[in-house]
């Protein structure tokens, strides 16, 4: 079995400024790459699962997601990140476009991105992370069965709800790598 690394995008590997879906509006979090690299390094898939709810509420398409997505893989590859899969929810039951206009297994809080990719790579969920800035991330990560989800402060503001929700509280992606292994190299008393 395989273990993974999944990650939210907008606030966990580039700066939230609410609706990203275009290329000059991308911005990634400082050193989030580099930890990339080293989470490659350490054997993990890397498996990006976000929603995408701007595209059912009409404010940019699936193709314009497709489009940023089709570039920020580029970019990833030019800095020696290979993405294993973009699992994506464009639906929202308030969405103004018909086509995307329903409740869903995928959207988060839901574990329906996180259980598709389990089944697709043969993933080990218990040994596996989930990484975001939202509650709904944790919880998306605990429904999924993740052994350790990780909110980041790098987002949208945590709250002690959130925070609640969390097996660990890191400042950002960036400093993942050394949290896993200072815990992997912790041993109980």
């Amino acid at each position: 079995m395989n273990n993974a690394i999944f990650m939210d995008r907008d606030g966990t590997i580039n700066v939230d400024k609410s609706y990203v879906y275009n290329i000059n509006n991308f911005f990634f979090i400082e050193n989030v790459i580099d930890a990339m690299v080293i989470l490659k390094k350490m054997n993990f898939f890397l498996i990006i699962v976000t929603n995408q709810s701007g595209i059912a509420r009409g404010l940019f398409t699936k193709d314009d997601f497709l489009l940023l997505t089709k570039w920020m893989i580029f970019y990833l590859r030019l800095h020696h990140v290979h993405i294993d899969a973009i699992y994506f929810c464009p639906h929202h039951s308030k969405g103004i476009v018909k086509k995307f206009q329903r409740t869903c297994l995928c959207r988060k809080p839901n574990p329906g991105m996180l259980l598709d990719a389990k089944q697709r790579f043969n993933i080990n969920m218990t040994n596996s992370y989930m990484v975001g800035d939202t509650e709904n991330d944790m919880l998306a990560g605990q429904s999924a069965g993740i052994g350790t989800n990780v909110l980041v402060c790098s987002g949208k503001e945590t709250t002690k709800k959130s925070q609640s929700t969390a097996n660990w509280i890191i400042k950002s992606l960036a400093f993942l790598p050394n949290v896993i292994k200072i815990h992997k190299n912790t041993k109980p008393i």
